[in-house]
């Protein structure tokens, strides 16, 4: 079933409180009436897959006035890495206007969404990819967007190395720098540089990630980082020519 086919339906019997059940009120029973699948939920998962959800539109905008600048832009961007139904485009608008007029700063929804997984978790970096790229959308990442994404970065337990290493990935600055991607330093030892690379491929396995509460429709998202990741250690095996 669809992370919307959850919210529309599941919405009222999700006690997500805070600024992210706040917003999930404005499509909690929108829909409602549409929706008759009658399938067994398991609540915890679904809930960590809607608090997700939201929060990745929330962040994102929020994430669009920190350049000064607020465009549809971003809401193209989040449908590329969020596949959202035709039919419910006008929810995902809904909620992402309210986000950015509501006076709760972008700091609540992080914390909140901090608090239902492991701090530095595999599927808070790809919601932080999700926002790099939605940042992207205009083009260029402003110095002010990249502020927002460190705080909440750091919020979601991340350091400033592993920070570095989803912007050289997301963004492909630092000339996309294989061993930036793979978060380790030029000078590492083959023996280090390949436990990184290994580390990354088992961390953020799609199907590892959807068992963790990475929803569905983040998968495509998810695989490219893994494409990248790997066209980072195959850069790293041919210039130290290891097998």
């Amino acid at each position: 079933m669809s992370i919307w086919g959850k919210i529309i339906g599941g919405a009222a019997g999700f006690a997500l409180g805070g600024p992210i059940g706040a917003l999930l009120g404005v499509v909690g029973g929108h829909a409602l009436d549409r929706y008759t699948d009658d399938q067994p939920v398991d609540e915890e998962a679904a809930t960590k897959k809607i608090a997700f959800t939201i929060g990745v539109i929330a962040l994102g905008a929020k994430m669009a006035k920190a350049d000064g600048v607020v465009t549809r832009d971003e809401i193209a961007a989040f449908r590329e890495v969020f596949r959202v139904p035709p039919e419910e485009i006008k929810n995902v608008g809904r909620v992402w206007d309210t986000a950015r007029k509501t006076s709760d700063g972008f700091e609540a929804y992080a914390q909140q969404i901090a608090r239902l997984f492991n701090p530095g978790s595999p599927v808070l970096e790809e919601l932080i990819g999700s926002l790099f790229h939605i940042a992207k959308a205009d083009g260029v990442v402003h110095e002010n967007e990249v502020a927002y994404l460190k705080r909440v970065a750091e919020i979601f337990g991340f350091d400033d190395l592993a920070f570095d290493r989803m912007r050289a990935t997301y963004v492909g600055d630092n000339g996309a720098d294989p061993y930036s991607v793979l978060g380790v330093d030029p000078a590492a030892s083959d023996a280090d540089v390949r436990a990184a690379y290994r580390r990354l491929i088992r961390e953020h396995h799609p199907d590892r990630l959807i068992a963790q509460g990475l929803p569905d429709e983040l998968i495509s998202a998810a695989t490219e980082r893994m494409a990248a990741v790997n066209a980072a250690w195959d850069r790293i095996k041919k210039a130290r020519d290891l097998n």
